[in-house]
């Protein structure tokens, strides 16, 4: 008996297989990454595993566009964030220091740990260990996947403009994911210094956006235009604008 032979895969049907595997591949990695990352007990001064912290979330701001000047302020005070953040978590404690010299208050090592003060030592672990750090964890996670899978569709488009796959619900799918991928770090290890470094990272990325938009309409006219009034600029809308 002959058995009936199979059609050949068109090139839309291998390219949507090949995005559907490493969409799987990245997310497994991550997802891996994610959750091996988690605090040591280095304690503090240890210079190395600051630097290899450092390098380690600094690689994600390389697939953000360096083409133009204006990029490379929102992407300096990413890594200043980033350094903060390391340095007092495993350099210099900081914060940890205001407090007992301000209050009196001991073993606050980020600003989560004012909840002791109020819940206790007990409680506050149990919520921190169960909730807040597996919540960070998630929030890093999918602000990775953003930031890679953003820059990946960028780079397949080769100058056109990308309106589907991330691009379809918000015009700014990198800028989110480098949003959370702090604010995950935040939620994870506040401090004093990245709490006011967040919101300025945030306004650096809005104005960041509003004037390559202004290049995009120049660029593309149009189709930019229309894009522009059916999909929001940073937070995904649940219904999208039809003309």
């Amino acid at each position: 008996m002959k058995l009936p032979s199979l059609s050949p895969l068109t090139t839309e049907t291998k390219a949507k297989i090949k995005l559907a595997t490493l969409v799987v591949v990245v997310t497994l990695i991550v997802a891996v990454f994610m959750y091996y990352f988690t605090f040591t007990s280095v304690g503090y001064g240890n210079w190395m595993f600051v630097a290899v912290n450092i390098v380690l979330f600094s690689v994600f701001f390389l697939l953000s566009s360096f083409r133009k000047k204006l990029n490379r302020l929102p992407n300096s005070v990413y890594v200043a964030f980033i350094v903060a953040l390391f340095a007092e978590m495993y350099g210099i404690p900081l914060t940890m220091y205001f407090f007992m010299g301000a209050f009196g208050y001991i073993k606050i090592f980020s600003l989560e740990f004012l909840l002791t003060q109020v819940m206790g030592q007990n409680a506050f672990y149990v919520v921190y260990h169960y909730y807040v750090f597996p919540a960070s964890k998630f929030i890093i996670g999918f602000g990775i996947l953003l930031v890679i899978f953003g820059w990946y569709q960028i780079f397949q488009a080769k100058g056109k403009l990308v309106k589907t796959g991330l691009y379809k619900y918000t015009r700014n799918p990198q800028y989110i994911g480098f949003l959370l991928i702090t604010g995950g770090l935040n939620v994870q290890w506040l401090t004093l210094i990245t709490t006011a470094i967040w919101p300025v990272l945030a306004l650096l990325y809005w104005r960041l956006s509003k004037i390559e938009e202004k290049e995009s309409e120049s660029r593309y006219g149009e189709e930019f235009l229309e894009y522009k009034r059916s999909t929001p600029r940073f937070i995904p809308s649940l219904r999208r604008k039809t003309n």
